[in-house]
């Protein structure tokens, strides 16, 4: 496979890239998180103009009809430039599944709204007490004559703070577990929302009788929601190492500069060394990226290959991020220097689906499935 990417792809690249120049630098961003929500909706707008909301739905749903390819190299410079604008947890993720599961005419009306960025959307899935990578689910839902009703609560979920509608997760009466549609500001839910350690936003979601519109059938969506997850994991992955190569960036620039004892700490050879790790770390995580990305595009959903991609990204990110601030020294740890919002957020990157230490539980406990190779 052919892992350069093509003039449309580069353009898609280079055009994302440059409007997140445009739009933050340093100050700028901490501006916008500081903000009562988080995150600009005058970029969000440009965004949609440029067609980055719509980027993965197909063209029938108001999307551009796009790859698993064209979406890492989005996530790659949103990484890069820390955005904090809710792509993944309010597109990407709820939007995937219910272009993947609603009706058509549910993908018509609720798409096509997001892609132009009239409408935010969240995935509530995870559940307090309940870890990755168990699918359980405690929420439930009930059947009426006049439809559906949601009752459960979903902790944390991302960006619902500013959702105007959840995609759900609950379990259904006769088994397996239906996803739903819920609008945000409906009687019977009850949001608290709170802030995340990289800035960003999150609510503690309670459903009491709240009514609620299934998306699709009644199948049991468990499949499609550990394929949503698998894709979300994907996407997570390329994010962090546009943050780990600008945090690599940021050190070495930092180590041509700094001057120590007369020279500029590039002299000292057990720094070099240090950084020469950090980008053989970044190297590793690049090569999980683009399988991980190479499978999507192939249409093979695999979680064990999402898995090996988390769990270096994890260690990648951990190692990176801590040597970054340590080779800065204490000006690393400060909030005016962006070199500790990078690690944060590739902090709270591990976390969501799974941590390393989940990863590789799950990993190991896979070992006894593959056959013994004899040379």
């Amino acid at each position: 496979m052919d892992f350069a990417l093509d003039d449309e792809q580069q353009l898609l690249r280079d055009t994302t890239r440059e409007l997140l120049a445009r739009s933050y630098d340093p100050e700028k961003r901490a501006e916008v998180i500081g903000s009562e929500l988080g995150w600009s909706r005058d970029v969000w707008a440009k965004l949609a103009e440029i067609g980055l909301l719509g980027l993965a739905f197909a063209e029938d749903d108001g999307g551009m009809g796009a790859g698993p390819v064209e979406t890492m190299a989005v996530m790659v410079e949103l990484g890069r430039r820390l955005a904090p604008e809710p792509i993944l947890d309010s597109v990407l993720v709820p939007g995937g599944l219910i272009a993947e599961v609603g009706t058509a005419v549910q993908r018509k009306q609720v798409l096509t709204q997001v892609a132009d960025g009239a409408l935010l959307l969240a995935f509530a899935h995870t559940e307090p007490g309940i870890r990755w990578p168990s699918t359980e689910v405690t929420t439930t839902a009930a059947e009426h004559a006049g439809g559906w009703t949601i009752d459960g609560r979903k902790n944390p979920v991302l960006r619902g703070d500013c959702a105007d509608k959840l995609v759900v997760s609950a379990a259904l009466p006769d088994g397996g577990t239906g996803l739903f549609l819920v609008d945000a500001e409906a009687t019977g839910v009850a949001r608290r929302s709170y802030r995340t350690h990289d800035g960003g936003r999150a609510a503690d979601i309670e459903f009491i009788g709240a009514p609620a519109e299934l998306l699709g059938d009644t199948t049991d969506a468990t499949q499609a929601v550990e394929r949503g997850i698998v894709r979300a994991q994907a996407a997570l992955c390329a994010e962090a190492l546009g943050a780990m190569e600008e945090s690599l960036r940021l050190t070495t620039e930092y180590l041509k500069t700094r001057k120590q004892f007369g020279v500029t700490l590039s002299k000292f050879q057990t720094l070099t060394q240090r950084a020469a790790d950090m980008y053989v770390s970044l190297e590793e995580a690049r090569s999980m990226v683009l399988y991980a990305t190479a499978c999507l595009a192939e249409g093979r959903i695999d979680p064990i290959v999402a898995s090996r991609a988390k769990l270096q990204i994890g260690r990648s990110a951990k190692h990176i991020g801590q040597e970054s601030i340590q080779m800065h020294g204490g000006i690393g740890m400060t909030a005016e220097y962006p070199v500790g919002h990078y690690f944060a957020r590739l902090t709270v990157i591990d976390q969501i689906f799974g941590a390393a230490d989940d990863h590789l539980r799950l990993l190991s406990g896979q070992v006894a499935d593959y056959t013994l190779v004899e040379l």
